[in-house]
């Protein structure tokens, strides 16, 4: 099925992490007390920005001090930007962005106004390969390699400013490296398993014989993004939300959207369970991490 091949670019989109200094900072943000992780509550939204923008100052400050200049950018830039992996199904969000052809182009604006791209391409050959050891390490530190849950062998250097500023805030490199490498990985693997499964299979047969009485001949939600979302298309604004809403009314009606729900949900807690030791350790460091966190934000 043609969702699979758009899970792996997602895959391959998300966990490429840009070997340069110009880095687009990038999808849940309380206290850390002596409680059993094992009966914490996950990290609130707030939460999750804190420990982002405490690692990025972190880093801006180790980079100056080394010479270099750094910008920050909040977690999420474009706070209406939104990740449907199975299906569109918010009619509202559907009838403003259709298939978000208009947040597309504001990332790409993004990155080309990023003041931190055009300070690493204004820099001399010499310092950019300076600026880009100090940023990520130097090819002689001594690099960390992880074995991901979907067979990848991830690496990276131990040095670095991005190294020290996650050093800073969750004590050892190691242990958050091999904990954030595994249960990163398991989103892709999890959602893999839900376009696999036969319910959500034949869920996606309903919903396309619903989008073709709508008139829209899509076999799957994968084809109807792509439609408008591929490179060179030039699709008017009006007919990418017609489709788009209609995509959202189909994803209820047919029951895909429920059943991607369900199926995202029981094998999420497949794999949390398989990687429960993994998951229990990243949410202890994040969450013995926010007091330090709160410290480098306030003091900045």
């Amino acid at each position: 099925m043609r969702l699979h091949r758009r899970t792996a670019a997602m895959l391959a989109a998300g966990t490429v992490l840009a070997a340069a200094f110009y880095v687009l900072n990038e999808p849940v943000f309380g206290q850390a007390g002596d409680a059993s992780v094992d009966a914490a509550r996950p990290l609130t939204e707030r939460e999750k920005d804190l420990l982002h923008d405490a690692e990025k100052l972190l880093t801006r400050s180790c980079m100056a001090s080394h010479g270099f200049k750094m910008w920050t950018f909040p977690r999420r830039p474009i706070p209406e930007d939104r990740d449907f992996p199975y299906v569109i199904d918010d009619v509202r969000w559907a009838s403003r962005h259709g298939y978000g052809r208009d947040i597309q182009a504001r990332r790409d604006q993004l990155r080309t106004s990023d003041p931190n791209r055009r300070y690493f391409d204004d820099l001399p050959p010499e310092q950019q390969r300076r600026a880009l050891d100090a940023l990520h390490g130097s090819r002689s530190a001594r690099r960390l390699e992880v074995t991901a849950p979907n067979g990848l062998t991830v690496g990276r250097i131990d040095d670095g400013c991005v190294a020290q500023a996650q050093k800073d805030l969750y004590g050892d490199l190691n242990v958050w490296f091999r904990v954030t490498t595994v249960t990163d990985a398991l989103n892709g693997i999890r959602q893999r398993q839900v376009i696999a499964d036969a319910d959500f299979t034949g869920a996606a047969k309903r919903w396309s014989t619903c989008m073709r009485k709508k008139g829209f001949d899509y076999a799957d939600p994968y084809e109807a993004r792509t439609a408008f979302l591929a490179p060179g298309k030039a699709t008017p604004k009006e007919g990418e939300i017609r489709a788009a809403v209609a995509e959202a009314g189909c994803a209820t009606s047919s029951g895909l959207s429920a059943t991607a729900r369900s199926l995202d949900q029981k094998y999420g807690e497949r794999l949390r369970r398989a990687y429960s030791g993994e998951e229990r350790t990243r949410l202890r460091l994040e969450l013995d991490g926010l007091a330090r966190a709160r410290s480098v934000v306030a003091a900045e």
